[in-house]
């Protein structure tokens, strides 16, 4: 009971703080908070062998949770401090291992699922503006209210998740409220810097205009795989991220593209080298030299009042392992969002959507020589794409405040194997409040 308790204290505290400041306009505090618990549920299906990392035969069923506080304070009338304490525990499926897009994207892969509190963000954010008209932007999570100009500049400075910037999309991105699969949230191919559980210390320079967006970020990257300790040598170790975002409208609906180019170094080992080794190993080819580096694309578009679509392409040179977010070299992903007007329920959406993953041929012959990276490792490989489809409703308990979604996932070749083809199925409940 005690991580349900602390769970919902946090919202409780974000409750308080909404109840005393009520009047937005003039805030120098902002106080906000989100809890989210998943129980994702696995029926067992046929599998001819499993390895150190797969995704599990068996039947299995697994709870996650996590809360977070949203806590603001305006250092003056363009610069402001955030800092997020998080609260989270529980379990993914199959330990979180065994697929590129993992089908929980509220978990993480730690050693431990009991209640851990950590630092998710704690950032300085200076806004520079210089255009000529002014809008009202609202209060909202780490977000204060405030009139800011149609161009301005942003510089934001400590610890984040550089997936709060680059890669946005309206329709897929949140898997709070959103699609769930690790694949969805982002392009699957950009291995964004972050620890276990998302989050680095970055600069962020970004430029708005009313008709496109730039943006750049330099991130530390983890001293190992997927690890939760940053390597602080700045000069072999970082993540660096650029992207060109263009606004546009087809006939009056409108619509977002988004490019995005990255360039990571970090003690990364190399897949063929691991190969050659007489036992593969990845950990014994580690050299601050090995470099990864690729693309995204990432389309939002209106299509009527009521539906929205998207389109995502990403890719990586795949020659070093992946070393933060997760084992997906090449990915292509689109899908539809309908909205609950159509029903009579306009705060309710529908989603569908379809990811189809690879991997680069090195990394193939790494795992199928009997190599393990951080995420897979089935002991051999009968390499196939990797297929997740997913259906999602999203119900409205509570106008902004509380939400029940219901959950299915289509599973084929999970961990890119043909062998372990399935489908396997997922089937979840997701609740989420906000405040």
């Amino acid at each position: 009971m005690k991580k349900y308790k602390i769970f919902f204290s946090f919202i409780s505290i974000a409750n308080f703080g909404l109840a005393q400041n009520t009047d937005s306009v003039s805030k120098k505090f902002i106080l906000h908070a989100q809890g989210t618990l998943v129980n994702q549920y696995k029926p067992s299906f046929a599998v001819p062998y499993t390895g150190t990392n797969s995704f599990l035969g068996k039947k299995e069923n697994a709870t996650s949770f996590t809360s977070t506080l949203y806590l603001g304070a305006k250092v003056n009338s363009t610069t402001f401090l955030i800092f997020n304490p998080e609260v989270s525990g529980g379990e993914g499926l199959s330990k979180v291992l065994g697929m590129g897009s993992n089908p929980n994207g509220e978990t993480f892969r730690v050693s431990s699922t009991d209640l851990k509190v950590y630092i998710a963000r704690l950032y300085l954010r200076k806004i520079i503006r210089f255009g000529n008209q002014d809008q009202i932007v609202n209060d909202d999570f780490n977000q204060f209210r405030q009139k800011i100009s149609n161009k301005y500049i942003a510089l934001t400075l400590g610890k984040v998740s550089i997936a709060d910037y680059f890669d946005l999309n309206k329709y897929s991105h949140d898997p709070r409220t959103q699609f769930l699969t690790w694949g969805l949230m982002g392009n699957g191919a950009w291995d964004y810097p972050a620890n276990t559980r998302g989050y680095s210390p970055s600069a962020v320079v970004e430029y708005f205009t009313p008709k496109y967006e730039l943006r750049f970020a330099y991130s530390l990257m983890p001293t190992t795989a997927n690890g939760p300790i940053m390597d602080w040598h700045l000069k072999k170790s970082g993540g660096y991220t650029f992207e060109y975002a263009k606004k546009y409208a087809i006939k009056n609906k409108p619509g977002t593209i988004r490019l995005l180019a990255f360039y990571n170094t970090a003690l990364m080992g190399n897949y063929k080298e691991a190969t050659q080794l007489k036992t593969p190993n990845i950990e014994l080819t580690r050299n601050y030299k090995n470099v990864k580096f690729g693309y995204a694309v990432n389309v939002e578009q209106e299509l009527t009042k009521n539906i929205g679509g998207f389109f995502r392409s990403s890719w990586n040179d795949g020659k070093t392992e992946t070393w933060a977010f997760t084992e997906i070299d090449k990915s292509i992903s689109g899908g539809l969002v309908l909205n609950g007007a159509k029903w009579n329920r306009p705060n309710d959406n529908f989603g569908m959507a379809y990811i189809a993953s690879g991997l680069s041929k090195d990394h193939q012959q790494y795992l199928a020589s009997g190599g393990l990276g951080f995420g897979l490792g089935d002991g051999k490989l009968n390499y196939a794409v990797e297929q997740v489809a997913e259906f999602y409703y999203l119900n409205t308990i509570v106008k902004n405040r509380v939400w029940l979604t219901g959950t299915y996932q289509w599973i084929k070749n999970p961990g890119y194997n043909a062998d372990r083809k399935g489908p396997a199925q997922t089937f979840s409940l997701r609740l989420h409040v906000s405040i």
